[in-house]
């Protein structure tokens, strides 16, 4: 009895491979929302010197002092949306290939760091000018007393109620921008997220 197998095929069919990138183990990618940070950051000192000149160019030219000061709180409003997007796009850009969910949490970081950065720096030069101020407190104390001592005005309750209106108004306005901002930072890093690859 004779032995015949059968024929190979000389085609040899190979699974298909999947290469899907998988996400990063810790999510957060701290390289990449420095590089945010610093465009959000830059790009609001611009934006907001730009605001500051033409706020003082307009003043100059004899504008209402009133609708001045409300351009240049809607304008710091819309610099600091504009930056935030900003950072939040390089952000996602800097990173590898993420989920759109991952790009907005580390664009949640990166807004809170941004905002806790920036409240620092305000403080530290508001402290600093009431050192120069301290510092100098004797000299100030001396006028005060050469030109015959301190006149306290009379304040009306109207003036009162004006005052808290307005730090209100203020207080709120920064409340909503930064709740704004925070959501121009997640847009700018949905769009700007790169997504994951597929081989197929």
């Amino acid at each position: 009895m004779t032995y015949n197998p059968e024929p190979l095929s000389s085609e040899v069919a190979e699974p298909t491979v999947v290469n899907t990138a998988v996400n990063y183990h810790d999510r957060v990618r701290w390289g990449p929302i420095f590089a945010g940070i610093a465009i959000a950051l830059t790009g609001q000192l611009l934006l907001s010197a730009l605001g500051a000149a033409i706020g003082l160019s307009a003043g100059a030219t004899g504008a209402d002092a009133g609708s001045v000061s409300l351009a240049v709180g809607i304008w710091s409003i819309v610099s600091l949306l504009v930056s935030l997007f900003l950072g939040g796009w390089v952000m996602a850009q800097s990173c590898g290939p993420m989920t759109k969910k991952t790009a907005i949490l580390n664009a949640a970081i990166l807004w809170g760091t941004t905002l806790a950065l920036s409240s620092w720096l305000l403080a530290s030069g508001i402290s600093g000018a009431v050192d120069a101020v301290a510092a100098n407190a004797g000299e100030i104390a001396d006028r005060v007393q050469q030109q015959g001592g301190v006149n306290i005005p009379n304040v009306d309750p109207n003036q009162v109620r004006d005052i808290a209106t307005n730090t209100a108004k203020a207080t709120w306005s920064f409340l909503l921008g930064s709740l704004l901002s925070l959501a121009s930072a997640m847009i700018g890093a949905a769009v700007g997220a790169r997504k994951p690859r597929v081989y197929a």
